[in-house]
C-alpha cells in the first residue's frame, strides 16, 4: 500500500515522532469551575483550526494533540492518558484538550477520519477513544485490501476512502454507534472535508513543524512528548 499512500495530496510523516520543544513554567494556575449544571469533561466545541476541543474554552493551559487514528503511539496515549487527563486536569478547568486530525498514513487514515467526524460533537471523543481502543483489529484487516482495486481508485480519494472503510471495518463500526449507513456514505463522499483536511495538515507542518504523530502543543508551543507521562510532566511544569 505504500506507493498508493504516497500518491495522495496529503503531507505524510511518521507515527511515533512529534514536534520538539518545551514550555517554560509560568507558575500555578487556578481552577475554574464550570457553569452551573455543566461539566468541563463533557464540554465540546469545534475550533477554527479544524480540531475538536474538550473542556474549558478559556482554560489557561491549552493542550493540542495532532494525532492519527491509525498510529499505535497515539492509541497508547489515548488508552493511558485520556482518563487521567480528564479526571485530574480538564475537570478542574485548568486544562483544555483539542484533537486535530493528522493523516500520517495517507489514504488509510481517510476513512476513520471522515467517519469519526460523522457523529455529533458530543460523541466525537467517545468514538475517537473507541477507535483507538480497537485500532489493532482495524489494522489487522489492512492486508485484505486489494492493491489492484485501490490503485484503480487512487485518483478519487473519496471512493478510495469508502472502499477502505468497508474493507477495514470502519463503516460497520460507525453504524454500530448509531450512524445510519446513508449518512456514513455521505460523510465518506464529502470532498470538502478532504480539502479542509489537506489544508489543516499542511498548516500543521508549516506553522508548527509537526513531523510525526502524536505531536503536542501547549499554549501554542510544541512540547517534546509522545507518551502520557511526558505530557503530564509538561502540564505540571506549566503550573497545572
Amino acid at each position: 500500500m505504500r506507493k498508493l499512500i504516497l500518491a495522495l495530496p496529503l503531507v505524510l510523516v511518521a507515527c511515533g515522532g512529534g514536534a520538539e520543544g518545551n514550555v517554560v513554567a509560568e507558575g500555578p494556575v487556578e481552577a475554574a469551575p464550570p457553569p452551573a449544571g455543566q461539566n468541563w469533561t463533557t464540554t465540546v466545541a469545534r475550533t477554527p483550526e479544524g480540531g475538536v476541543r474538550l473542556g474549558n474554552p478559556n482554560a489557561p493551559l491549552k493542550l493540542v494533540e495532532y494525532g492519527s487514528r491509525t498510529c499505535p503511539t497515539c492509541a497508547r496515549f489515548a488508552l493511558e492518558g485520556m482518563e487521567p487527563l480528564k479526571a485530574n486536569y480538564i475537570s478542574t478547568g485548568k486544562v483544555s484538550f483539542e484533537f486535530r486530525e493528522f493523516p500520517v498514513h495517507g489514504v488509510v487514515d481517510l476513512a476513520p477520519i471522515l467517519l469519526g467526524n460523522c457523529v455529533p460533537d458530543t460523541a466525537f471523543f467517545p468514538v475517537l477513544d473507541q477507535m483507538m481502543a480497537n485500532q489493532s483489529a482495524f489494522i489487522a484487516k489492512q492486508s485484505t485490501i486489494s492493491e489492484q482495486r485501490a490503485q484503480a481508485l487512487q485518483n478519487d480519494p473519496n471512493a478510495l476512502a469508502a472502499y477502505i472503510g468497508e474493507t477495514m471495518g470502519y463503516v460497520d463500526f460507525i453504524k454500530q454507534r448509531g450512524v445510519p449507513e446513508a449518512k456514513a456514505k455521505a460523510c465518506l463522499a464529502d470532498k470538502a472535508a478532504i480539502e479542509r483536511l489537506t489544508k489543516q495538515t499542511q498548516a500543521a507542518t508549516t506553522e508548527f513543524k509537526v513531523n510525526g504523530t502524536p505531536a503536542f502543543l501547549l499554549n501554542g508551543r510544541s512540547i517534546d512528548a509522545s507518551a502520557w507521562s511526558q505530557v503530564e510532566a509538561a502540564l505540571k511544569a506549566a503550573g497545572a
